[in-house]
């Protein structure tokens, strides 16, 4: 009986080593393609240009293939969507944990994980119908398709990552910390803040990478309420982030040709800003970790 238990075990070991296997390579095989396809075009278009450019004009006679304008509105973009979104879901996140009823918490909970199952294209259209009209009155701008509406869509999207991953991490801090912060003389708000939060901050750290992650791959939603012209990042004019380049524009490039393969270019770019990202966050961690004398 013994040696069956010790055979099943080794054999679930070694599906799941497999498996993990299996999406290392995966990773692997992804960034190689980025590499090998997206190299060639910022060989022949120079980097600098390439990255510094400020003119995107692939089907002109004389084509230009500069990103700057695409790269700043991601980062901006991106930017925008965290400063609003992270605050409203970690309060949330901590009122749903600690302070709201368990009914409310419930209902709260249920909503937060229908709002994650929206597909990117209804937060588009709800955007393009409802927000775009709103900005063009409220701000008495031309368009309402602008970096602004792009923020307040991305900011919604990453919401429920935010919430739901920081709901998990406050919940399992230990309750003899809190009891402990009590016992001590500290008020409730007081615990929550001084004692929970910072114990849980590595899992509200991921809620952060999750969002973030989120707010920079998507596309779809954005192309709808941004405009999709390539301009530098401006709030209340069109623009193009690096996603909704590569989305909008590969379906018509030529098989093999310079502006197909600058395609392929952004996307690798986008590949290692977001790796960039995420190492940063994790060394930040890191670091926050090691230094803490707990």
């Amino acid at each position: 009986m013994r040696k069956k238990e010790q055979a099943l075990e080794r054999a679930v070991h070694g599906v799941f080593l497999l498996l993990g296997l299996v999406t290392v390579g995966c990773v692997l095989l992804i960034t190689v393609y980025l590499i090998l396809s997206g190299i060639p075009a910022i060989l022949q278009i120079g980097l600098p240009d390439f990255l510094l450019g400020d003119t995107w004009a692939s089907t002109a006679a004389q084509p230009q293939f500069g990103i700057l304008p695409f790269l700043l509105t991601s980062v901006c973009g991106t930017a925008g969507a965290v400063l609003f979104g992270v605050p409203v879901g970690f309060f949330t996140a901590v009122c749903l944990a600690k302070l709201a009823p368990p009914k409310v918490k419930t209902a709260a909970e249920g909503a937060v994980s229908l709002l994650a199952g929206i597909p990117s294209v209804v937060y588009g259209l709800v955007g393009m119908l409802v927000l775009v009209p709103a900005v063009r009155a409220a701000f008495h701008v031309p368009d309402g398709a602008s970096l602004l509406s792009a923020i307040v869509v991305l900011a919604v999207m990453i919401l429920p990552s935010i919430i739901k991953v920081s709901v998990t991490a406050l919940e399992a801090v230990p309750q003899e910390y809190e009891d402990a912060s009590l016992a001590l003389g500290a008020t409730p708000v007081e615990t929550w803040f001084r004692v929970s939060v910072p114990a849980a901050r590595s899992g509200i750290a991921a809620a952060v990478v999750l969002g973030v992650g989120r707010a920079i791959g998507e596309a779809m939603a954005v192309m709808m309420v941004s405009g999709n012209a390539p301009n530098m990042p401006s709030l209340f004019e069109s623009v193009r982030f690096l996603t909704t380049a590569v989305a909008s524009e590969m379906a018509y490039s030529r098989q093999g040709s310079l502006h197909q393969q600058a395609l392929f270019s952004i996307a690798l770019v986008l590949f290692l800003f977001i790796l960039l990202v995420n190492a940063a966050l994790n060394f930040f961690l890191k670091r926050d970790k090691e230094g803490s004398p707990c």
